[in-house]
């Protein structure tokens, strides 16, 4: 189990971050959220993957705009977060992922995010020097901003019935990025990995997190 710790971003910006793994370990992870907040679901795969030998920090995002905040999967819940995630620039969360980053240096350190993180994720290759490999899982944003270039390693991650991304968002970035492996899993929606959502898909999660660890022990070195 982890616990919760104060960081400060490059503007002076104070924020919390769940923290996790051995401090000894020889690798980082940053974990983005969703747009649920640090909820019990994201500690929850941050102590999982500090399980695999990690450092993980997973910022709280929204401290920008509400600390504390920790939401469920309900529509309301839907709709809280974005209203939550609306005001936030994408220039503030690369601030605070840089901070995470900060925090296991100097550790090889590699970022992954969920949803809204995945998006994150992906703007962490492209648009910052301080991760050496990059994962997204179900990133809405990413084929918006897919002429962008990733500055390390990028693995994407996306269900083929996901009603919010396209499959037709995933063949552009399949084909504006045809050096990344962009993996689609069959009946998977969005959110599959997720086990507090109603499309948790337990066979879809358990590739996905099989290929994420294997890509970042290949590249976290």
């Amino acid at each position: 189990m982890g616990e919760m710790i104060e960081l400060t971003a490059s503007c002076g910006h104070h924020f919390q971050a769940y923290s996790a793994g051995d401090a000894k370990a020889a690798r980082g992870l940053v974990v983005v959220q969703e747009i649920f907040g640090v909820n019990a679901h994201m500690r929850r795969v941050c102590d999982e993957l500090a399980g695999y030998g990690y450092r993980v920090v997973s910022p709280a995002l929204f401290d920008r705009v509400e600390r504390g905040v920790e939401l469920g999967y309900s529509e309301a819940d839907v709709q809280r977060g974005l209203a939550l995630r609306a005001p936030i620039d994408e220039a503030a969360v690369l601030r605070d992922i840089e901070a995470a980053a900060a925090a296991l240096a100097p550790r090889p350190t590699g970022i992954i995010g969920y949803c809204w993180g995945g998006t994150i994720a992906w703007l962490g290759a492209t648009r910052s020097h301080a991760f050496k490999a990059a994962i997204g899982w179900y990133g809405g944003g990413i084929a918006a901003a897919r002429e962008e270039t990733p500055h390390c390693p990028v693995q994407l991650h996306f269900g083929a019935e996901d009603k919010g991304i396209p499959l037709a968002d995933v063949e552009a970035i399949k084909a504006r990025h045809p050096e990344i492996p962009v993996y689609i899993y069959q009946g998977a929606g969005h959110g599959f990995g997720c086990e507090a959502r109603a499309s948790f898909n337990a066979r879809a999660n358990e590739i996905a997190l099989h290929r994420s660890l294997a890509f970042f022990a290949e590249h976290l070195i």
